[in-house]
């Protein structure tokens, strides 16, 4: 569904051929005009309403009918590659074809289709760009070094990324630390910012942040990205592996930031990547406004005069990079992301969800649909909840203290409380180990609560605080065997080695009476100075 929602998107919204469309998606163009042409059949334009989840869609398109008779194309490439065998000719490939497919096509039109087909092979053309139609985006070789510690001299590479307009060869550059995903979408933000528009197609390269799976057929995008390009309404359509012709008008823009930016830098010195970033501007600027060598003019006044009456508007809403990722949900209706947990409905547990994040809000898809909201947790291992996402039977679960578990636990027996008391103890939070303590008390619905005591006495002593622990005892029957016993401590004795006595502390009446035999010791030390002293002053009087 959210396939044929990007077709609709790029056939209404931005209006692509089908062709162009196949590209960008990666699927075939009969695919294509079957999705259109379905969408105008069911009466959908675009947008899609917002009442209209992916289920609903997907019955409103594809009703069921029986005895669908299609007839599959032949796989051409595989085709053209068998020829260059020797004795291989069309009519035993197309002999072949039928027997997988009888209700193929013909030996004429499958002919037909494969003389269409070469007749592209091999073809080498100039492009010619349309005005505000593409964008074509990569990062630069060259890197510039950033001192992030003044003292030590530490230093930190950026990146430069670059951008540029087909028609205009109107360029924008910037500086990241990185070349990750979240670069690649904040310097397409920047660029179409910088651009004052968005065109209808960006040509980037294959790198693994943007395509998942680099494939000339069938590329597969990354849905961070995605989200970036559908938030400015423009189609993503990939360079082909190592066809540097494919976006040979970045490739020229690279050249001429590494030459007139990068290299104008080289002898100075940033200690931050805002300092940086002013240089690059600078410098950009004057890039764009140096005039052509052949035809007159600059980047700057083509692009005043050409792309930017064709660019379409910017977004009313700011652009704000977010992360997608599938995540599933816990049996406690929760969901784990970036070592916190958020809640969903709880009908929809079990379910695999789509979880976006941006800096400071969690949201959660099914299906396309949103189910839930949070803002982001700051801490880490914090559980975020919503009361109306538990059912009525566990809105009162939530307010539990420990002491509650821990009672539910002395039912079973002392043994159960004490590892329900040492689970939550071992917890940042005691919250974080109700859900173990919860699953501990279901076994006993499995196994009865002798046994579940004595399992729970076997899980203290080899200090297996969890729910794993204790099921793994039951399973495995090792409750109803006796505990292994302590290995006997052998006592060491020796002249060296002090006992703990020697580092006790003394009680209050041995410090009392250390005190006093202090204070005598030094009473009488002082008696026989002082009379040591009058001794001496007597006998000098009397001489």
């Amino acid at each position: 569904m959210r396939m044929i929602k990007e077709v609709l998107r790029l056939y209404y919204s931005c209006g692509l051929s089908h062709k162009k469309i196949s590209k960008a998606l990666g699927c075939s163009h009969g695919s294509v005009a079957e999705y259109i042409h379905r969408a105008k059949a069911a009466g959908f334009t675009w947008p899609l309403p917002d009442e209209l989840d992916d289920a609903q869609l997907e019955r409103r398109l594809f009703p069921p009918i029986a005895n669908v008779k299609t007839r599959p194309l032949p796989d051409f490439s595989y085709i053209h590659t068998e020829l260059k065998k020797k004795g291989v000719t069309l009519v035993l490939l197309w002999s072949e074809y039928r027997e997988e497919y009888p209700q193929g096509y013909s030996l004429s039109q499958f002919c037909e289709l494969y003389g269409r087909f070469e007749r592209n092979l091999g073809i080498v053309m100039r492009q010619e760009h349309k005005a505000g139609h593409k964008a074509f985006s990569d990062f630069a070789g060259k890197t510039i070094p950033i001192v992030i510690n003044q003292q030590t001299g530490e230093a930190r590479l950026a990146h430069l990324f670059v951008c540029t307009l087909g028609a205009s060869n109107f360029t924008f550059a910037d500086l990241y630390w990185d070349e990750s995903v979240e670069s690649w979408c904040n310097g397409h933000a920047g660029a179409f910012s910088y651009f004052d528009g968005c065109p209808e197609v960006i040509v980037p390269d294959n790198p693994k942040p943007v395509i998942t799976k680099a494939c000339p057929y069938e590329p597969d995008v990354n849905p961070s990205f995605a989200q970036m390009a559908a938030h400015y309404d423009v189609a993503v359509i990939p360079a082909r592996v190592r066809k540097p012709k494919d976006k040979a008008k970045v490739e020229a823009a690279v050249g001429l930031a590494t030459r007139w930016i990068l290299a104008v830098l080289r002898h100075r010195t940033f200690f931050s990547l805002a300092e940086a970033r002013v240089a690059v501007r600078e410098l950009l600027d004057k890039l764009n406004d140096r005039p052509f060598k052949k035809i007159s003019g600059s980047r700057r006044s083509l692009y005043v005069s050409i792309d930017k009456p064709a660019l379409k508007a910017l977004p009313i809403a700011p652009y704000e990079y977010s992360r997608v990722k599938n995540a599933s949900v816990n049996i406690d209706y929760h969901i784990q992301y970036d070592k916190s947990f958020y809640s969903v409905p709880y009908q929809f547990r079990g379910e695999v969800v789509e979880v976006r994040a941006t800096m400071s809000t969690i949201e959660i898809f099914r299906r396309g649909k949103r189910i839930a909201s949070h803002p982001r947790s700051i801490g880490e291992n914090k559980a975020i909840t919503r009361v109306e996402h538990r059912p009525k039977s566990h809105q009162q679960y939530g307010e539990w203290p420990p002491e509650r578990i821990i009672d539910c636990g002395r039912k079973i027996g002392p043994s159960t409380a004490t590892l329900f008391a040492a689970i939550m103890a071992s917890r940042k939070y005691p919250e974080l180990g109700y859900r173990s303590c919860m699953g501990i008390l279901r076994l006993a619905k499995k196994f009865s609560d002798s046994r579940l005591e004595a399992a729970c006495n076997r899980a203290l002593a080899i200090r297996g605080l969890s729910f794993t622990s204790v099921k793994s005892i039951l399973n495995s029957n090792l409750d109803q065997r006796p505990l292994p016993e302590k290995p006997h401590q052998l006592s060491i004795v020796h002249t060296n080695i002090r006992g703990a006595s020697a580092f006790a502390l003394p009680n209050e009446e041995d410090r009392h009476a250390d005190t006093s035999n202090n204070r005598h010791d030094e009473e009488s030390e002082t008696l026989r100075d002082g009379q040591g002293a009058g001794d001496a002053t007597g006998t000098e009087g009397g001489t």
